[in-house]
């Protein structure tokens, strides 16, 4: 059946032309933003994943831009080490020279001095900005290094750097409010002596590193590095402060410290309770006891007391420990960048495979969407050709009234 008010074929061909406009219009957008999935609308599964893998992605940026900071701080100390390795190894040859009889060991002595000095400065001036990590300032740095997302959430990881004190300072006594008011008592039977009172840097809970709010040249509380020796009776133990540690921990140490002395373990009582050291007189017999505490000493506090014109044979021997320190800190130190150097290497890659993931899942394939453009233009000529022919079936009725 013919009809002058609908028209069937030109419905259907305006219907197909705009699927054809609305396939084309995409099509273009697609090659015109590069993206496939620009918006939610396009399809909200992937491209709410798109989007956290991109945010991942700039925070792997960061994380790059960290590593790149502690590649540099340890450069700085990795290099500093290794003058100081080189400049010992100078003054042994000094040290040795001043072994034979013949030779004057004054003049000697005096470029040792000036050599002192220049390890001094390098150590001193071994900072990047603001971080030294060889003058004893830190113990440890955290490097961010790595951002790990699960099914629970995300969460950022780090490398852990081991700082190395190479400082020539010598260990200081500790006072005031470090011990409070020393006593060394004479010591009745069975009495129980208040030695000293220590108090934790970062309060009374575990120690806390002194690279977080604690500066050794000022804090009076104990940090780690930092030396307790007590002396009970003729035995003295001593124990070096660790990080972590409690007041338990430290009096614990102590105790392990008196009995490895030689002193009977069932002979005295160690408690720490409040921060208060006290010990307890387990015998009838009288026992002095004393404690005294000493900042952590420099890795170089030796080069102080080394001195060939007096003692030849000992420098000798002192500068031996002192080479095998600063040794020791450079291969630390460059063992550390190594595996910095692979985790940024990591990173790039990991971050490309990224962007590479997300490109798989949002960006247009550009030859698909050429061909299918051109498929769409000539596609889209047809249907206008078949709309104007739809439209000219109504003229075909007239024929039949003439």
């Amino acid at each position: 059946m013919s009809s002058i008010l609908t028209n069937t074929s030109a419905m259907v061909a305006l219907q197909t032309m705009k699927g054809i406009s609305a396939n084309l219009n995409k099509t273009q957008a697609d090659i015109s933003t590069g993206k496939t999935i620009a918006s939610a609308k396009d399809n909200a599964a992937v491209w709410a994943i798109s989007k956290v893998m991109e945010s991942d992605v700039e925070g792997f940026k960061g994380i790059s831009d960290s590593l790149s900071v502690g590649n540099a701080t340890l450069t700085v100390a990795r290099n500093a080490s290794e003058s100081v390795t080189k400049l010992l190894t100078e003054m042994k040859g000094k040290i040795v020279a001043a072994q034979a009889e013949n030779v004057d060991r004054s003049k000697l002595q005096t470029d040792i001095t000036q050599l002192t000095k220049q390890i001094e400065s390098v150590v001193g001036a071994a900072q990047f900005n603001g971080l030294n990590l060889v003058d004893g300032s830190q113990t440890s740095i955290n490097v961010l290094s790595s951002l790990d997302r699960s099914a629970t959430g995300v969460a950022s990881s780090n490398i852990q750097v081991t700082a190395q004190n190479l400082s020539t300072d010598a260990g200081s006594a500790l006072t005031g409010t470090a011990l409070g008011a020393v006593t060394n008592p004479t010591g009745a039977p069975n009495a129980t002596s208040t030695v000293g009172t220590f108090v934790l840097q970062g309060g009374a809970g575990a120690l806390a590193s002194n690279a977080f709010g604690a500066n050794p040249a000022t804090a009076t509380a104990l940090i780690e590095g930092d030396a307790i020796e007590l002396t009970v009776g003729s035995t003295t133990g001593r124990y070096v402060v660790k990080e972590g540690d409690t007041n338990d921990e430290l009096a614990e140490g102590l105790r392990n410290a008196l009995t490895q002395g030689g002193l009977n373990g069932s002979d005295f009582t160690l408690s720490a309770a409040g921060g208060v050291l006290s010990v307890t007189n387990n015998t009838n017999t009288a026992a002095a006891v004393a404690v005294t505490a000493t900042r952590g000493e420099g890795g170089l506090a030796a080069l102080g007391t080394i001195d060939v014109t007096a003692d030849p044979a000992a420098a000798l021997a002192d500068i031996e420990g002192l080479l095998q320190t600063s040794i020791n800190a450079a291969s630390s130190f460059g063992s550390s960048q190594k595996r910095i150097d692979i985790q940024s290497e990591f990173v790039g890659k990991l971050t490309d495979s990224l962007k590479t993931g997300i490109g798989a899942m949002v960006d247009t394939d550009m030859e698909e969407a050429s061909a299918r453009l051109q498929a769409l233009q000539v596609q889209q000529q047809l249907a206008t050709q078949a709309l104007s022919i739809a439209n000219q079936q109504p003229q075909g009725l007239l024929s039949l009234f003439r």
